[in-house]
């Protein structure tokens, strides 16, 4: 008898276990894991197999058949993941494991819903009613929440209020079957409202109008109902139109193929110090790493997750580099021009290492080319049919910017394209222009007064996370990617691809 066992390694506990599986070498597990995700972290996970015998006494006495280790991000950036089981030791068996998510549905649609009336009750002596509409969720506890208000029709029995757009968490908590309360008033100025009536609905009598048909539900004023024999009703309410606004969340775009290319521009400017001295910001210790590691590994460990070939472009600025000796403020860090990639962030972290001796710290600190060259390649990505690729920059730098109206003008640019830009500080030098470029004090402009189109950059300087371990900085560095990601496609109106389309391209297309 088989079952599998869910192990979270950043909390070290068991998650969940299947149900066990009798008599099967092949077994399918129905059990689903429920996860939260974060893109920010690093989540790491270990699957376990055993086999227990029909008179086992739990897992201490079950046979191990062999584990798999992972990261959430591996599972989410492919759908489908196969790995081969290791047993004792890390041997690799002939057994093998394939693990398949799916996010579970949120609660971020909207619904788009356009009510009119007819024949409503006349409260009003010398004019006609002046109705509005209220829409109240029924809670679980019984109690009532609004959860709109139309505006109010002036003098007139038979309104068309105007078509308005709710969440669907806020409309019914993403339940359609939870009861709705419409109620139906004369609005008067001193704001003693004449109740006209009410009626009862679940949402998903209200989905009835999405094909084009109209909803109708007759308004009864409860009191007129017990006191008037003859009472039908105090008129009838109509839903016109009722539309779900998918609203495509992070994960929808990277489990439909889009791909995140991440790219490390490192400060290479003379005010980092002489790299041969303990002191410079540069130095490569034998036994830590520097700030500019730390920040590096930190936030790379989770990018990679999400870039299927792990080949990261490094490039310096502010330095001095062979032949010619010549200041360059977009070299690549592994010297090939031509493929300026490294394979894994290991790589990237030797390419770094081995170019520390053969350049010169020299400088200014412009950081504008380097953002213009990755915009280049993102502005390039709109314009190809392949899988959706989204850029991130991150910037270490451990000085004042010195070409500030270019850094601005080249970040509006940005701010259209599929990109972010990932600042980290190292260092102790005055950052202040760092926080304008992150636009949280205000809207970043261009030296001609042109807007963001979105928040793109996020700065964060490193000394607030020196005695912090690498993930609480990489989480602070990376919380805002995933608003970033769905901003911009939703604002270019791209939908994710669906699994479907998403295998054909990543089959047919490389």
């Amino acid at each position: 008898m088989i079952y599998a066992s869910l192990s979270v390694f950043w909390a070290l506990c068991i998650v969940d276990r299947t149900e066990v599986i009798r008599s099967c070498i092949n077994p399918t597990f129905s059990k689903v894991f429920t996860l939260d995700f974060y893109f920010e972290e690093v989540q790491r996970l270990r699957y376990e197999l055993y086999d227990i015998s029909s008179s086992h006494n739990g897992i201490k006495e079950a046979d191990f058949l062999g584990a798999m280790e992972c990261t959430f991000g591996q599972i989410v950036s492919q759908r489908q993941l196969s790995k081969a089981l290791l047993k004792q030791g890390n041997t690799v068996g002939k057994s093998s494991i394939l693990i398949i998510a799916e996010e579970l549905s949120g609660n971020d649609d909207y619904v788009e819903l356009s009510f009119s009336a007819r024949k409503l009750d006349d409260k009003d002596f010398f004019s006609k009613s002046d109705p509005f509409l209220e829409i109240f969720r029924i809670n679980d506890d019984s109690t009532q929440q609004l959860v709109h208000r139309t505006e109010t029709v002036m003098n007139n029995l038979n309104p068309v209020w105007k078509t308005f757009k709710v969440s669907l968490n806020s409309l019914c908590s993403g339940d359609h079957d939870r009861m709705l309360k419409c109620k139906v008033y004369d609005w008067d100025s001193n704001g003693k409202h004449d109740f006209i009536g009410e009626f009862e609905a679940m949402f998903k009598e209200m989905r009835g109008a999405m094909d084009g048909r109209q909803v109708q539900w007759e308004c009864i004023n409860p009191k007129y109902k017990v006191k008037k024999k003859n009472y039908k009703n105090s008129g009838i309410v109509i839903l016109n139109q009722c539309k779900i606004i998918k609203m495509h969340s992070f994960l929808d775009y990277i489990m439909g193929g889009c791909q995140i290319q991440f790219t490390v521009a490192i400060d290479f400017t003379a005010s980092n110090g002489d790299p041969r001295n303990s002191c410079s910001l540069h130095y490569i210790h034998p036994y830590q790493p520097n700030e500019y590691l730390k920040a590096l590994v930190a936030v790379g460990e989770i990018c990679q997750d999400y870039d299927s070939d792990k080949m990261f472009p490094a490039f310096g600025f502010g330095a001095r580099i062979p032949p010619d000796f010549k200041v360059s403020h977009d070299f690549a860090v592994n010297f090939n021009e031509d493929n300026p990639e490294c394979a894994g962030i290991q790589d990237v972290v030797e390419a770094y290492q081995n170019c520390l001796p053969k350049i010169q710290l020299y400088g200014p600190t412009n950081i504008a080319p380097i953002i213009q060259k990755v915009a280049k390649s993102a502005s390039e990505e709109m314009h190809t049919k392949e899988a959706m690729q989204y850029f991130i920059l991150l910037i270490l730098t451990d000085g004042v910017i010195t070409d500030m109206a270019d850094t601005r003008e080249a970040i509006v640019h940005a701010s259209h394209l599929p990109m972010s830009v990932i600042i980290v500080g190292v260092g102790n030098a005055d950052f202040s222009d760092m926080q304008m470029l992150d636009g949280d004090d205000g809207i970043l402009r261009s030296p001609k007064g042109e807007p963001v189109l979105r928040d793109i950059v996020q700065f964060v300087p490193f000394r607030n996370f020196k005695h912090a371990t690498p993930a609480a900085l990489a989480k602070s560095v990376l919380a805002e990617v995933p608003n970033q990601v769905v901003d911009y496609y939703n604002s270019k109106g791209i939908k994710p691809k669906c699994p479907s389309e998403f295998e054909s391209s990543r089959t047919f297309g490389h």
